[in-house]
């Protein structure tokens, strides 16, 4: 429902004169738009806007609803509000137990504000109605085609739309009527509505139309595949789920739940005896933990065992003596290799340094 903003208390203005021929009854709306042959109610609230509802029902007038420019504006004068709208019958006016004011409107035509008139208590101008003309042309009937597959396509990604709309749109066959309804319910910001109701060419509001309804239409893909993706997501892991709930029950049945238990047991002893770094312990325990997860039968549980298994044995905490032997060294590398004078004598000396300082840091020598 478009609002008009704060409810205030019942107006007693003084008779207002009337209002000439070409002139017309003014109330602001923020956040909405009203297009020609749309029924839309509107609650107002202001001092004038109620003045004004209350002048237009009791001579039996229709209103003109402006958009205004900076919703935040409390009064709004003629220049805050667009100077193009739509005239609108009353169909409906009601007074809520609460005091708000409440209006149903139907469109009727486009106006354009030519002035404001002075001397009454609410927003009056001075307008032209603006008529509609369609030529009947391939290119139309092409336009008013696509726009109706577009609607049923977008109608077909909401199942929540009510299924009068879309028989509605298939029984228009006028251009700027379809353009104006289907701009009517979409979710389109009040900018975005305000620009096709002052789009007057009418293959060009349908074209306009046709985008943002063409842009709506990717959006509902979008968010039709993302939710589609999440659902198989989340029942592949429910799936995944009951399997390896399966999978324990058989295993128990054949007796090898116990054995990967105490296999289990036996390696996270063993991690523990390793005395292996912190960092180290931490990556084992992970692995040990995927390890649990895993079926006996998938083809990783042989890799990731075999990589515990290699963790574990390595000396982590076993230490050796170690001797330097420069004749040794040089006999072992003549033995070995053949040539490289050069490479021998970088690996001497490296071995020389280090026995003259075994605590100090030492380079690290690549073979290329």
């Amino acid at each position: 429902m478009a609002t008009n903003d704060t409810v205030s208390p019942n107006p007693q203005p003084a008779e207002p004169p009337p209002l000439p021929p070409d002139a017309l009854v003014i109330i602001p709306v923020r956040g909405a738009v009203l297009f020609p042959g749309s029924v839309m109610p509107i609650t107002v609230g202001r001092a004038r806007s109620v003045a004004a509802a209350q002048a237009a029902v009791q001579r039996e007038l229709p209103v003109g609803l402006l958009l205004q420019r900076d919703p935040a504006i409390e009064d709004p004068a003629g220049a805050d509000l667009h100077q193009l709208g739509t005239m609108a019958g009353v169909l409906r006016y009601l007074t809520a137990p609460d005091g708000s004011h409440h209006l149903v409107c139907q469109g009727q035509h486009r106006f354009r504000v030519l002035d404001y008139l002075p001397g009454f208590p609410f927003l009056v101008a001075r307008i032209e109605q603006i008529g509609e003309s369609e030529v009947r042309t391939a290119e139309l009937e092409a336009r008013l085609l696509h726009l109706k597959r577009q609607a049923h396509e977008a109608l077909e990604l909401l199942p929540q739309a009510p299924p009068e709309i879309g028989a509605a749109i298939q029984g228009i066959n006028g251009g700027g009527q379809l353009a104006d309804l289907i701009a009517n319910v979409m979710d389109l910001e009040p900018a975005e509505k305000q620009a096709v109701l002052e789009t007057i060419d009418v293959p060009l509001r349908m074209k306009r139309v046709s985008d943002l309804l063409g842009h709506r239409i990717e959006v509902l893909r979008l968010s039709r595949q993302i939710s589609q993706q999440t659902k198989e997501t989340m029942e592949g892991r429910q799936r995944e789920f009951l399997l390896r709930e399966q999978l324990k029950t058989i295993q128990k049945e054949l007796g090898e739940e116990d054995a990967k238990s105490d296999e289990l047991a036996e390696l996270k002893k063993r991690i523990a005896e390793a005395k292996m770094p912190p960092e180290v312990e931490s990556q084992a325990k992970k692995e040990l933990a995927r390890l649990e997860r895993m079926p006996e039968g998938a083809a990783e549980y042989g890799m990731a065992r075999t990589y515990l298994d290699w963790l574990i044995d390595l000396p982590w905490s076993v230490t050796t003596e170690r001797t330097i032997d420069i004749a040794e060294a040089r006999r072992v590398l003549d033995e070995d290799h053949f040539g490289l004078a050069k490479v021998k004598r970088r690996i001497l000396e490296y071995l020389a340094v280090q026995k003259l300082k075994p605590g100090g840091k030492s380079p690290i020598l690549c073979f290329v």
